[in-house]
């Protein structure tokens, strides 16, 4: 079993920064892929960023891109989400996931664990 919980979230300014992190425990491995999803209220869960164990990237709305980045240590079994010039968009609940096939998936039905979110709120 594999648990997964995040802190970092939080009501910021826009144009802030806040930054997201992850600590994951249990049976989980370098080798798995891990994940940030934000779900705003009303719409889908919607892929932001993955990580795989190469530390390769890959992001999910152009919205994000240029302005959010995913890392990981792995001798620490942690994964992070610097976000800079936050919108009031970006307000949603955000979401740590794992999973271990290796691939980053942008569909949130393939990943196996999830975290229980942490609200970021960005005020205008």
């Amino acid at each position: 079993q594999v648990q997964l919980v995040e802190s970092g979230g939080g009501l910021v300014q826009a144009g802030g920064s806040l930054r997201l992190s992850c600590a994951a425990s249990g049976r989980i491995f370098g080798s798995y892929v891990m994940a940030w999803f934000r779900q705003a209220p009303g719409k889908e869960r919607e892929f932001v960023a993955g990580i795989n164990w190469r530390s390769s990237t890959a992001y999910g709305a152009d919205s994000v891109k240029g302005r959010f980045t995913i890392s990981r240590d792995n001798a620490k079994n942690t994964v992070s989400l610097q976000m800079n010039s936050l919108k009031p968009e970006d307000t949603a609940v955000y979401y740590c996931a794992a999973d271990g096939r290796g691939i980053i998936y942008q569909d949130a039905l393939r990943y196996d664990y999830w975290g229980q979110g942490t609200q970021v709120t960005v005020s205008s």
